[in-house]
């Protein structure tokens, strides 16, 4: 469903037009936090060719890892939906966590305890300053959408994801759902 306000927990898809921008082109962003200040989210559909046990000596996990968007890429951040189990997490909305004690996860993770559709780890964030996502929501280089899928959006497929969203919404977008991703290529 789409909506007019961004809020937390809302999905941004990545209008069509937004061609030449590496990290936004065919994105699909979780709203993490929206407020007068700004905003934070994630890239959901953008792996990296990086594994977290590449990234991190301390573990073997194979989790994929993904990119989150343009800012501070040399962070490690994430979203997840066992708070019970991930002290200091912030609810972002509808069972999805941001955060939380990182010492705890890697704990968890060397005892086998986190399987992959319970957490999703970024490089980096997308983050807007006050009034500029509301800017480029005016200019329309984002879709707003509810988060249908709820905490089962950390499992969603992610290559294909923001194709999915093009041909949920329909009309000219399930035409775009099949172009190359760069026009020139055509």
């Amino acid at each position: 469903m789409i909506t007019s306000k961004p809020k937390k927990g809302n999905l941004l898809i990545a209008e069509p037009s937004i061609i030449g921008d590496l990290s936004f082109n065919r994105s699909v962003i979780l709203l993490a936090d929206h407020n007068i200040e700004g905003s934070i989210g994630f890239i959901l559909n953008k792996p990296l060719n990086y594994k977290l046990s590449d990234l991190i000596s301390e573990t073997e996990a194979d989790f994929k890892v993904f990119n989150g968007g343009p800012v501070e890429q040399d962070n490690l951040y994430f979203i997840h939906q066992v708070p019970d189990l991930i002290p200091d997490s912030i609810e972002i909305s509808l069972g999805i966590f941001w955060g939380g004690n990182f010492e705890i996860v890697l704990k968890l993770l060397k005892e086998k305890k986190l399987k992959k559709s319970d957490i999703r780890f970024f490089l980096g964030y997308s983050g807007w300053d006050s009034q500029q996502l509301d800017n480029e929501l005016q200019s329309n280089t984002w879709i707003i959408s509810e988060n249908i899928y709820k905490k089962a959006l950390i499992e969603k497929c992610c290559d294909s994801f923001w194709k999915e969203k093009m041909l949920e919404l329909g009309g000219d977008y399930s035409l775009w759902s099949n172009a190359p991703e760069n026009p020139s290529y055509n």
